[in-house]
């Protein structure tokens, strides 16, 4: 399995552009390399568009770019290969797009049936198909997260639900990486992932 690389850290503390520095580490590697962004931020208002417009215009030259709101894992395996690296950029905005669906996100599932709350009811299967295909893919991925769980806790049940599966889908996902680093002020810290005993 390749290794995948888990890139965490707080708003604005340089994990996008980490994940890019590392990209451009593997072209220079081989003329075969190949980078691919999996976007998966929903412009539901225009402060996100300008986000994605910039997003998209700061990102390196020769980066390609495929949009995924909800079928990750799907859109992984169907961009797989041993020369091309995968980014997800990011986690966070992907559990948004199920857990607190806008009116995009929920027009782009339309027919995807959904609690009182508007959470949908497949968010387990779309967890565990991501996780599944992080176990088998050819290409190696490096996947960007938000830590949010360093704040006060949440007066909402809603947004504490959000916090607690974010908690729980970065640390899955960590079991799936060979490293992890932690982004703060721009800087990394990186180990090696300590597997869970059984």
């Amino acid at each position: 399995m390749p290794s995948h690389h888990l890139i965490i850290g707080g708003q604005r503390s340089g994990k996008s552009r980490q994940a890019e520095r590392m990209a451009m580490g593997w072209l220079q590697q081989s003329p075969q390399h190949r980078v691919m962004v999996v976007a998966t931020a929903l412009a539901c208002d225009d402060e996100m568009r300008s986000r994605i417009e910039r997003h998209r215009a700061e990102r390196p030259h020769g980066f390609d770019t495929v949009e995924s709101a909800h079928a990750l894992g799907e859109v992984l395996r169907a961009h797989a290969a041993p020369d091309r690296l995968l980014i997800v950029d990011c986690l966070t905005l992907w559990l948004t797009n199920v857990l607190m669906p806008s009116s995009v996100s929920s027009e782009a599932s339309r027919g995807v049936s959904a609690d009182g709350r508007g959470v949908r009811h497949d968010w387990p299967a779309l967890r565990s198909d991501l996780l599944v295909a992080l176990s088998d893919l050819v290409s190696p991925v490096l996947l960007v997260s938000n830590e949010i769980g360093w704040g006060v806790i949440p007066m909402g049940a809603g947004v504490r639900q959000f916090v607690d599966e974010l908690g729980r889908l970065n640390q899955d996902v960590a079991q799936c990486c060979g490293h992890i680093t932690l982004m703060a002020a721009g800087q990394p810290w990186t180990q090696l992932v300590q597997r869970w005993a059984p």
